[in-house]
C-alpha cells in the first residue's frame, strides 16, 4: 500500500536576519529566497517547495518583523502575520547567540494573543555553533517556558545541522491530502519575481546604508530564445536622481558587475544561458504606487 500523501503550509517567522531564508533555501534544495547580512530583504511571501517522503511542504517565508515605520514596513509586518495564521504549522526561528530579545517576546506575545487555538507552533533555535551548550539548553527552557511550544528544534541553517530532524517533524504534522504543486516545481513564484528578486539581493551586496530600501528590482521583459538561452530585461526603479548615480557606479562599473553576478545566479537556477539587460530609472513615488507592491505580492492597503 503506498504511502499517504500529506501537503501543507508552514510559516517560518522570526526578527530580520534570524536565518529564515538560509534555512528555507537548506529545506527547498534550492535558492529560491535570498540571503544577505542585510534586515528586511525578504519584501514578498516566497513560497519554496519542499518533498519529505509523501509529504509535499510549502513554506511561507515571511518578511522579518520589526516595529514598522514606513507603508512599505507596514505592509511587510501585516504581510508576515498574515502568512502565520493562515499555515497549518509555524516555526519561529530564533539566533541561539542573540537569545530571547525585546524582538522575540512581542512576537511570542502576539503568537499567545492571535494565532488560532490548536495551531502547532516548533521553536527552531538557529546558530547553535555559536553558543555552548549549557547556554542552549538554558535559553531553550527559559523560551519553553515563555510559550508552549510543540517541539523544540537546535539547527544550523547555513550548516544544515538538525534541519532534517525539523523538515521530518513538520511532514508528519501536515494534515492528508493531495500535493498543491508537481513534484519538480519548487517555487510558486513566477519565474519573473525570482530572477528580479536575484538582481536585487546582488544590488543589496553591493550598496550600503539605506539605499537598498529605496530601490526595486521589476522584470520587463523575459524571451525564451529557439537556441534555448533566455533574455531578461530588468529595471531597477530609484528614488532619486542621486541614486542612479550610486546604482550605476563609475562609468557604470556598478551596475555591470551587479548585472553579471545577477546573470550567473539566474542561470543556474534556471540551468540555461541567460542575457540579463538592467536599466536604471528615477521614480521618486514608487514607495506610495500600489502597482509596486503588488509586484512584490503586498497590499498597498496594509500600510495604511
Amino acid at each position: 500500500m503506498t504511502e499517504q500523501t500529506r501537503a501543507g503550509f508552514v510559516a517560518l517567522i522570526g526578527e530580520p536576519n534570524a536565518g529564515k531564508s538560509t534555512l528555507l533555501n537548506r529545506m527547498v534544495g534550492a535558492k529560491v529566497s535570498i540571503v544577505t547580512h542585510k534586515v528586511q530583504t525578504t519584501r514578498t511571501r516566497i513560497r519554496g517547495v519542499a518533498m519529505e517522503g509523501a509529504a509535499q511542504i510549502v513554506f511561507v517565508d515571511t518578511p522579518g518583523i520589526f516595529r514598522p515605520r514606513r507603508r512599505l514596513d507596514r505592509s511587510m509586518v501585516k504581510a508576515a502575520w498574515g502568512g502565520a495564521s493562515d499555515a497549518d504549522v509555524i516555526v519561529l526561528l530564533i539566533e541561539a547567540h542573540r537569545g530571547l530579545t525585546e524582538g522575540v517576546q512581542a512576537i511570542i506575545d502576539r503568537l499567545r494573543d492571535e494565532m488560532p487555538q490548536g495551531q502547532p507552533v516548533a521553536l527552531a533555535i538557529n546558530k547553535i555553533d555559536r553558543v555552548k551548550a549549557e547556554v542552549l539548553l538554558a535559553l531553550a527552557e527559559k523560551l519553553n517556558e515563555a510559550f508552549a511550544f510543540a517541539k523544540t528544534f537546535m539547527i544550523s541553517a547555513e550548516k544544515g545541522y538538525g534541519v532534517k530532524d525539523l523538515r521530518e517533524w513538520l511532514a508528519a504534522e501536515l494534515p492528508p491530502g493531495p500535493w498543491f504543486y508537481p513534484e519538480d516545481q519548487i517555487a510558486d513564484l513566477p519565474m519573473r519575481m525570482i530572477a528580479a528578486e536575484m538582481t536585487r539581493e546582488k544590488l543589496t551586496l553591493r550598496l550600503h546604508e539605506e539605499l537598498p530600501y529605496q530601490l526595486t528590482v521589476e522584470t520587463e521583459k523575459w524571451e525564451d530564445k529557439p537556441d534555448g538561452s533566455t533574455r531578461i530585461d530588468q529595471i531597477v526603479y530609484v528614488a532619486r536622481d542621486g541614486h542612479k548615480g550610486i546604482v550605476l557606479g563609475n562609468k557604470g562599473e556598478t551596475i555591470k558587475s551587479v548585472g553579471s553576478a545577477a546573470r550567473a545566479d539566474i542561470s543556474e537556477f534556471l540551468g540555461r544561458t541567460v542575457h540579463l539587460f538592467l536599466q536604471v530609472k528615477v521614480r521618486p513615488n514608487w514607495l506610495d504606487e500600489p502597482e509596486r507592491y503588488s509586484e512584490m505580492g503586498l497590499d498597498f492597503k496594509d500600510g495604511d
